[in-house]
């Protein structure tokens, strides 16, 4: 499997609309402290967003993109939002700050190459690809796979859950655990995603006709209506995992 920055040639439309089709819901790109700094995220820090290439010719299958950042290995001074942490990255790289540290801030594996062993090599990819560009720790902040299944379970109760063999219960909290990565915090309120109740019912193809707190596909957590003020809020959470 051949790895290259995403960035490193024209990549064909279709190739990655198939990468992507069983991606993140709609409403992930709804968070308003991300929209201020994500397009100085893909200009300063191409070098750390890569694709896998598989087979011949090579087609895209896995891509996974991260942030460099100052972090003292206190487990309580990672940042507590996804914003947050991109602001940190951003800003430390304007200012000539020093990073020491990398944080996985992305994965996608190709649909048609779930259960492979491919999300393994991303992440394995993505932990070197930190040491190569010197970065001492390497961190990543998760979204739990299985969550979904389970909205109205804090965090704090979601993350203590094991199998008989006593690994996590969340397939993408073991897959990073059988690869060294260990939890060290959590970020209940990593993400607060905002939008009109006509956003949210496009978003999730549910009417939300009354104020209150819905369940909805693909959320780790209710979607608050509220509508006199005509808004729906949506906090996720994610679980900070150290590999280094």
């Amino acid at each position: 499997m051949h790895i290259e920055p995403t960035g490193a040639r024209d990549r064909d439309e279709a190739e990655m609309d198939a990468l992507f089709a069983d991606g993140f819901p709609a409403f992930i790109t709804a968070d308003p402290s991300v929209k201020p700094v994500i397009g100085r995220v893909r200009e300063y820090f191409p070098h750390l967003d890569i694709v896998l290439l598989d087979g011949e010719p090579s087609i895209p299958v896995a891509t996974g993109w991260g942030v460099p950042f100052g972090w003292d290995g206190d487990p309580a001074t990672l940042p507590q939002t996804f914003g947050g942490l991109l602001r940190r990255a951003v800003e430390g790289h304007e200012a000539g700050t020093a990073a020491d540290t990398f944080a996985l801030c992305g994965a996608v594996v190709h649909p048609g190459h779930k259960g492979t062993g491919v999300a393994s090599a991303l992440v394995e990819a993505l932990v070197g690809l930190g040491a190569a560009n010197r970065l001492d720790r390497v961190v990543a902040p998760l979204r739990p796979t299985m969550k979904h299944r389970y909205p109205l379970i804090p965090i704090e109760q979601y993350v203590t859950w094991l199998r008989p063999d006593g690994l996590p219960l969340d397939p993408w909290l073991r897959l990073h655990h059988r690869l060294g990565g260990r939890v060290v915090a959590l970020a209940p309120a990593a993400q607060t995603m905002v939008g009109t109740v006509a956003q949210w019912e496009a978003w999730t193809g549910l009417a939300l006709p009354g104020s209150g707190a819905y369940v909805v596909p693909d959320g780790l957590a209710p979607v608050h209506v509220d509508l006199d003020a005509g808004t729906g809020t949506y906090v996720e959470p994610n679980i900070w995992v150290r590999h280094r």
